[in-house]
């Protein structure tokens, strides 16, 4: 029974952009979270995934290191991250055997039920229609295939030494992305949205990030690299639209920098499984009772 397609969505710009620096933050994002967002996902030998918006390959490398045996399919829309990916793939996993394509997540140009696994991270937030994606995404999993989903939830950051101006400052990211079309804050909406879209055995869980300066890891890695390079980058559309002046600007850049160095930060990404369901079994025919 095949699982019917809805249309074609606009594309919207990745709010983020796709700069060199964009991508090194995205690979320090992946190496520092790797156990933490990896953990309790690998794939059987055989076993056919797709990995959509794969970027840079920077879940991509973690993919395969986890499940040597799967076949991996990397796609997404970007040509010039998918040319970074597969370099830093072939650099990392150089015996690596896997597929790329370019692909839209609303088009996608695989078959029905044709893979086992699918792979999501970082993807939905920054869709217009994320119910619509999980849709097109369960018509090439096959009756019974699994689904797993991580988001993170920019609502969930909070650090100590307080700081109005690094709120400000992170309220214009989560602004602008809204603005974009997509939704910062869907972590805490993915249980709704995979059973809205039609997976059964859907479970949520969340994966907390705290750091301070016995964790000098992630202070340096997340803290500093991932979150608080994700909110610099958006400094000149922050100001251009006005949502906060050059000098709370800086002063939020910088108390964020100082809890790196010596405060504390949390943040909670929500990770999720989920299953296709199988088609129901058709009515078995009865045979008369004899007269």
């Amino acid at each position: 029974m095949e699982t019917a397609r809805p249309g074609p969505v606009p594309t919207v710009d990745y709010v983020h952009g796709y700069s060199r620096r964009e991508g090194r933050r995205l690979g320090d994002q992946a190496d520092t979270l790797a156990r933490l967002l990896h953990d309790g996902t690998s794939y059987p030998a055989g076993s056919r995934v797709l990995e959509i918006g794969c970027g840079v390959g920077a879940q991509t490398v973690h993919l395969l290191r986890s499940s040597p045996g799967a076949h991996i399919v990397a796609a997404d829309r970007s040509e010039e991250s998918l040319a970074r990916a597969r370099a830093h793939v072939a650099a990392a996993v150089p015996d690596a055997r896997m597929e790329w394509h370019r692909a839209d997540v609303y088009d996608l140009p695989f078959a029905d039920g044709e893979f086992d696994h699918v792979f999501v991270c970082f993807v939905l937030e920054h869709l217009p229609a994320p119910r619509q994606a999980l849709a097109v995404l369960r018509s090439v999993l096959r009756p019974g295939g699994t689904l797993t989903v991580i988001e993170g939830d920019h609502g969930s950051a909070f650090f100590h030494p307080d700081s109005l101006y690094a709120r400000a400052a992170i309220e214009c990211q989560i602004s602008l992305q809204t603005a974009a079309g997509g939704n910062p804050l869907l972590g805490r909406e993915l249980h709704p949205l995979l059973t809205g879209a039609g997976y059964e055995d859907v479970e949520v869980r969340p994966r907390t990030v705290y750091a301070d300066r016995t964790r000098p890891a992630l202070a340096e890695g997340f803290t500093r690299d991932t979150f608080t390079a994700m909110v610099e980058a958006v400094r000149g559309d922050a100001l251009a639209a006005a949502l906060i002046t050059s000098a709370d600007w800086d002063r939020g850049i910088a108390d964020l920098h100082r809890t790196a160095r010596e405060g504390t930060f949390h943040y909670t990404f929500f990770k999720a499984t989920a299953v296709n369901p199988s088609p129901p079994s058709p009515p078995s025919a009865t045979k008369p009772s004899p007269v």
